[in-house]
């Protein structure tokens, strides 16, 4: 995940300070030195790199430590109030136009993820009730146009597009048969190129005068790294953006470019993208994103994610058993299904406090829930609903029919008796509240 070499260091620089009864001048110039080394390396420009120390250094110098927290705790709740300023402060929501639909342009370099993302946010939208409509406007690239078709017909938005016709024409069309067909939003995919040239931005002013978009957003590969901030300083120059994509947020990235491109362009980060599926679209929290890169989680964005992902129906029909001790391996395997829904168990436990980016080097078993998986499928409908009646005979028959050793269906057989276990005592009196928390959650054998 990005910024796991930035959190790595940055704990490295406040360890010095946790030891020491007072601040003084000396320490915090020191651990800010290791933090602009940090920065840097996480390919954060260094007019950036250096501003922030300066302001986190001003700050922290001759600031009274409060009664409840440590000089470490001070400077890392300063250096996380800088850090939510330098990406913006907070969220930036995309426009909505008085009198629809809103038009939102997409640029960007080829190969950035711009039709993808186009589609993504749209995708996004119209989750939430809206009616969006997407308008093929690169006529260059190969395919691009049958592309966003795919991609369109794929989360259920549909694409206006008029084969290989100038792009202006087909965006000033676009305009005209959305407001014809009630839609209330508009993205046009705009064609890019492999570096930025005259003509692209040329063609892109055009269509900027022609349909006079309420937003203009640059999808930026944060793979790219320095590069990434150039290409972003030289579209909002030539167009002025009004906000930021940034993709390949969950690569192997090292994040820079989220720092530096708000603070470069003034332009605020709107959306992430943190995978390949048409959910995989977060909006960007620059408080959660800096309490992500310190270590703090990020429970907020947790429980957004499960609400969208999770069946509410099926949490309180779970509750209801669980309450009244009728949990069987039918539920545990509904719960498994459901917790894919949020995504690996790495990001879930990334996002919990205390825990952080502490866990990247953990030995999680990504692929226990399909075993486990495999082995209650094995089993008859009888058997998932009473293990009791699962005998040895029972139990070779079930390792046979997944592919797995019986050791592998005791284990499983064993730990969810201690879950039974665990919710029965949980089911007592005055545990009511407890009971009411974990519906939704159930219980992952094997995990770690």
């Amino acid at each position: 995940m990005a910024f796991e070499g930035l959190s790595d260091r940055l704990e490295e620089a406040f360890k010095k300070l946790k030891s020491k009864g007072s601040l003084t001048e000396g320490d915090v110039k020191e651990a800010m030195r290791t933090v602009r080394m940090a920065l840097l390396e996480a390919d954060v420009s260094y007019k950036v790199a250096k501003d922030f120390t300066n302001a986190v250094t001003e700050k922290a110098i001759g600031a009274k430590v409060m009664e409840s927290l440590t000089p470490a705790q001070m400077v890392i709740k300063i250096v996380n109030e800088e850090l939510t300023a330098l990406m913006g402060g907070t969220e930036a929501r995309l426009a909505y136009a008085s009198h629809p639909p809103t038009i939102v342009m997409m640029c960007g370099l080829q190969g950035a993820g711009k039709t993808t993302h186009c589609a993504k946010i749209a995708y996004r939208l119209k989750q939430q009730g809206h009616r969006p409509l997407m308008a093929a406007c690169d006529i260059y690239r190969p395919a691009a146009i049958k592309q966003l078709q795919v991609i369109g017909e794929a989360v259920g938005v549909p694409v206006f597009e008029m084969g290989t016709e100038n792009p202006v024409t087909i965006a000033k069309e676009a305009v005209r048969y959305a407001k014809d067909k009630g839609y209330d939003y508009l993205f046009i995919d705009t064609a890019g190129r492999l570096h930025i040239d005259e003509q692209l931005m040329q063609e892109l002013k055009n269509i900027k005068a022609e349909v006079k978009p309420h937003e203009i957003l640059l999808v930026v590969d944060a793979m790219t790294g320095q590069d990434a901030v150039n290409v972003a300083a030289s579209f909002n120059e030539a167009l002025g953006i009004d906000g930021l994509v940034l993709t390949k947020l969950d690569g192997d990235t090292r994040g820079g470019a989220a720092l530096s491109a708000r603070a470069v362009t003034g332009k605020p980060i709107k959306f992430v993208g943190v995978g390949e599926k048409p959910g995989d679209l977060d909006v960007f929290h620059p408080d959660r994103m800096a309490s992500r890169i310190l270590g703090m989680g990020d429970m907020l964005s947790l429980i957004e994610k499960a609400e969208q992902a999770l069946d509410e129906k099926k949490a309180e029909e779970l509750e209801e058993k669980l309450r009244k001790n009728k949990f069987d391996l039918n539920d545990l395997l509904s719960q498994m299904q459901e917790m894919r829904k949020l995504g690996s168990m790495k990001d879930i436990l990334s996002m919990l406090p205390g825990i952080g980016n502490k866990i990247k080097d953990a030995d999680i078993d990504e692929s226990a829930l399909g075993k486990t998986e495999a082995i209650i499928r094995s089993m008859t409908p009888k058997e998932r609903a009473n293990p009791d009646i699962i005998n040895p005979s029972r139990k070779r028959r079930i390792a046979a029919g997944c592919g797995m050793q019986v050791e592998d269906v005791n284990r499983l057989l064993s730990q969810f008796k201690q879950m039974q276990k665990m919710f029965k005592q949980m089911n007592s009196k005055g545990n009511r509240k407890k009971m009411r928390r974990m519906g939704g959650m159930g219980g992952f054998p094997g995990m770690m």
